[in-house]
């Protein structure tokens, strides 16, 4: 734990349930993206990093842990019973303290004193999950403005905390979500969030890929993600399977891994495509660069899960696109905000094997169309997922929407953000 004396005081906080983690790379961009623009944001984690440490990546940024369950508790009760904590907490913890997801409270209890020294009164976590349920009852006890970024699952799929999505909708100053069609879902979800969502695209760092430069021998085809429903790999394996049965010569390199690991290797082997499909487990970001400018097609066959969740903005496709690779996905939720069918890449149904096979054939047997698409698509990822303009809008609507002061560094590195500051002023002034 970093003494807190040592601290600057610091104009927002973000607060996320593990940081870094591996799986999450767009969070940690985005919050170094930040410090880089000078908004001086804290850092705040809940968990520890659990990630190999090959796949760790490296932190520029000082980030500050909460302690574990148990210890942090044990701190919490004692400042109660010293009554250092307000009266709200000690109304609260008393009732509360056994039920199911209580350690939220307790972590509120902990951070609101902790923010207030340091002049933070707004905190925005990533997902609407651990975190952002965490910063709920920070607003509840300590009257912090929170904020979120809802992603996929934890948007989609209902829960059943008693800080239900709903709650933190309602009660966010406001939210942010990854595409158009997850703002429109969240708005038909919950009506009386209408003009409170507002779409930020993932951001990623365009610049810094390796040449593009495919392998010689039998051409790859690459998918990457956690081996879970979402992502689609059955699929994806049957369409190869389809592939050998037409004699198109290929390897498909799967990378990730997951709770379906044993499944896919298990229809990998029934389906005799051993030598021709090839489970690669977990690769650093390093790794998983080098084989997205070296593959012949990336493919990334995204389907809806039984309980409604699914993918929503795919990194690694956006990734893939910046590095100038064919990309073969499916029209699935805010894929289609990425890829523009037969202009930047290809889209199929998703669930179909068949036309999985075909549209991956189209690109193996025909070079030119395949390197037409990943130019194409190359051109969109700098124009539209750019770290550096997401994390302006970010930035943006924190400074506009949170009533946060941008300090001096910040303004400096985009002016934009004095007139932000002062018309949310002058509006102030009359209402």
């Amino acid at each position: 734990m970093v003494r807190h004396a040592r601290l600057p005081v610091s104009t927002f906080a973000y607060l996320f349930e593990r940081f870094p983690s591996f799986v999450q790379t767009f969070v940690y961009r985005e919050a170094v993206e930040m410090v880089r623009q000078g908004m001086a944001p804290l850092l705040i984690s809940i968990r520890r990093p659990d990630d190999p440490p090959e796949l760790m990546e490296r932190l520029d940024a000082e980030v500050i842990y909460l302690p574990e369950e148990k210890a942090l508790r044990k701190e919490v009760d004692a400042r109660r019973a010293d009554g250092k904590l307000p009266g709200k907490v000690h109304r609260v913890i008393p009732r509360r303290r056994s039920e199911a997801d209580s350690q939220r409270i307790f972590e509120a209890a902990w951070l609101g004193p902790f923010l207030k020294e340091r002049g933070v009164r707004h905190v925005h976590a990533h997902f609407g999950g651990m975190a952002a349920r965490t910063a709920w009852w920070l607003r509840e006890l300590h009257g912090i403005g929170y904020s979120f970024t809802g992603h996929a699952n934890d948007i989609f799929c209902e829960t059943d905390f008693p800080v239900s999505n709903a709650d933190l909708v309602r009660d966010a100053v406001f939210v942010v979500t990854e595409t158009d069609h997850a703002r429109r879902w969240m708005e038909s979800k919950h009506p009386f969030a209408k003009g409170k969502v507002h779409r930020v695209f993932n951001g990623i760092a365009t610049s810094g890929f390796p040449e593009r430069a495919p392998v010689g021998g039998a051409p790859v085809i690459l998918s990457v993600g956690r081996s879970v429903e979402k992502k689609g790999f059955p699929v994806l394996i049957d369409a190869c399977d389809l592939l050998r049965k037409r004699g198109v010569a290929f390897e498909c390199h799967i990378v990730g891994g997951g709770p379906l690991d044993q499944s896919l290797a298990a229809q990998i082997g029934s389906l005799g495509l051993g030598e021709s499909v090839k489970l690669l487990g977990p690769r650093s970001q390093d790794e998983i660069r080098a084989m997205l400018v070296q593959c012949a097609v990336f493919a990334l066959a995204s389907i809806p899960e039984k309980d409604g969740g699914s993918d929503n903005l795919p990194t690694v496709v956006m990734e893939a696109m910046a590095c100038g690779a064919p990309v073969v996905s499916t029209e699935l939720a805010g894929i289609p905000e990425m890829i523009a069918n037969g202009e930047n890449g290809l889209l199929v149904t998703p669930g179909s094997a068949a036309e999985l096979a075909g549209a991956i054939e189209s690109l193996l047997n025909d070079r030119t169309l395949a390197d037409q698409l990943g130019a194409a698509g190359r051109k969109t990822a700098e124009a539209r997922f750019a770290i550096g303009s997401t994390t302006t809008e970010l930035k943006r609507l924190i400074v506009k929407l949170a009533r946060v002061a941008p300090p001096p560094s910040a303004i400096a590195l985009d002016p934009a953000l004095a007139e932000v500051q002062d018309g949310r002023a002058f509006w102030r002034r009359f209402f």
